[in-house]
């Protein structure tokens, strides 16, 4: 089961609030704005700034 559209609506970058792209393929949320990759486990988005990856 992938993220809910309304969860992806809602959902913000933790470090800079802008807009996070989900990569279904990779289960990860993209930060354009701060070049920054949050993992998704299990459908649940782990929006850590300390975890995130830069990609």
């Amino acid at each position: 089961m992938a993220l809910s559209k309304q969860l992806l609506e809602i959902i913000v970058c933790p470090k800079c609030k802008g807009e996070l792209k989900y990569e279904q393929k990779d289960e990860k949320l993209n930060c354009e704005s701060c070049r920054l990759s949050y993992r998704v486990e299990d459908d649940i988005p782990v929006l850590l700034i300390d975890e995130a990856e830069s990609f």
